[in-house]
């Protein structure tokens, strides 16, 4: 009897594979078996071996040309950290997701997945916990990372409904944690106080780099598809939370909490909207379903991701999303229990460097 052949081993490849989780995805993908060939995208050749590299600015129309013998990409080259400057910062992803998508429909590639966070469900005081994946997207599309991956979902459904052969995956993780991890709700962990609002108790749940990574590597085999959350298993609650990290929580009206936050971001004090504070004060966990009918499981709990948070604080000091210099962290976390209680120490030392 003749023998079936075995289906073709697809062709995958990253963009932004030179750094961070990009880089973390190629190494595993690299040691894979499922893959014929792995391609690392990037605008610099990173340090991996074993793959092929393709140093290409992933906003340039030619991508197209580069991704001709590509079966599945997954793409993971942006621009998220919190000090960029907002408008450049979204330029900058909007034109990559839309070049990206672009030139994989016009490369016939089969499947795309794509990285942007569970934040766009929106936090709020009356989420249920946990959200499913099919939960509405209610983020408020602001000036800030969220904003962000609001857009960019926006392309990729306007690409799937231009390109209806082009199977599209996103992943939405929980709040991630890991070394080299730096976002709004990182930085939170990092301020002398834990920050919360009268009448609501916020509930974390954490997606560790490691999970994030073993999430993506499944996605890219086609194990799941359409929207996936990933985290931890279930949530902590405030008081777990605090006594883990060793940082005691304080409570303030949700009014002046926000009210001062956004005038801060106004003057341009603080980096992000004050819309990013709701992720630290109200629920946003996910149910993450679509993994686990998959066989996923995270290998990091939420207790022990929050501990490795804690360790790779270095000593920094923040104050509403804003790291504070050695001096002046200091007298801060000193006289202050949270963000808000520290605004009059950032302003003297913002106005006394623009009179200098």
């Amino acid at each position: 009897m003749p023998t079936s052949k075995r289906p073709r081993q697809p062709v995958v490849a990253v963009t932004g594979a030179a750094t961070g989780i990009g880089r973390e995805l190629l190494s595993r993908l690299a040691s894979s078996g499922d893959f014929r060939r792995v391609v690392a995208i990037d605008e610099q050749r990173g340090d991996v071996q074993g793959v092929t590299w393709r140093v290409i600015d992933v906003r340039d129309p030619l991508l197209a040309n580069r991704i001709s013998d590509i079966d599945v990409l997954v793409h993971l080259a942006g621009d998220f950290a919190v000090d960029s400057d907002p408008a450049e910062r979204r330029a900058y992803n909007l034109r990559a997701a839309q070049t990206v998508l672009t030139a994989c429909a016009a490369a016939r590639v089969r499947r795309v997945v794509l990285l942007t966070s569970a934040m766009v469900y929106g936090a709020a005081p009356d989420n249920p916990v946990p959200l499913p994946e099919d939960a509405p997207v209610a983020a408020e599309p602001d000036t800030g990372v969220v904003g962000d991956y609001l857009e960019i979902e926006g392309v990729a459904r306007q690409a799937a409904r231009s390109h209806p052969g082009l199977e599209l995956t996103i992943l939405r993780p929980a709040a991630v944690v890991g070394p080299g991890v730096d976002t709004v709700i990182t930085r939170h962990f990092e301020a002398p106080r834990l920050l919360t609002v009268k009448g609501c108790s916020p509930r974390w749940q954490f997606c560790h780099i490691d999970d994030l990574v073993s999430a993506l590597e499944l996605a890219a085999r086609g194990a799941v598809g359409g929207v996936v959350a990933v985290g931890s298993d279930g949530w902590l609650e405030q008081e777990q939370v605090e006594e883990l990290s060793g940082i005691r929580g304080f409570e303030l009206p949700a009014g002046l909490t926000f009210g001062t936050a956004q005038r801060l971001h106004r003057l341009g004090i603080t980096p992000a909207p004050a819309t990013d504070l709701h992720y630290v004060v109200y629920p946003w966990v996910v149910d993450c379903s679509s993994l686990r009918k998959a066989g996923w499981k995270p290998s990091w709990t939420n207790e022990a991701a929050l501990r490795q948070l804690i360790e790779l604080r270095e000593k920094r000091t923040t104050v509403v999303g804003r790291r504070l210099p050695v001096k002046e962290a200091t007298l801060t976390a000193a006289g202050a229990t949270v963000a808000v209680i520290g605004t009059a120490a950032i302003v003297r030392q913002v106005r006394k460097k623009r009179r200098t």
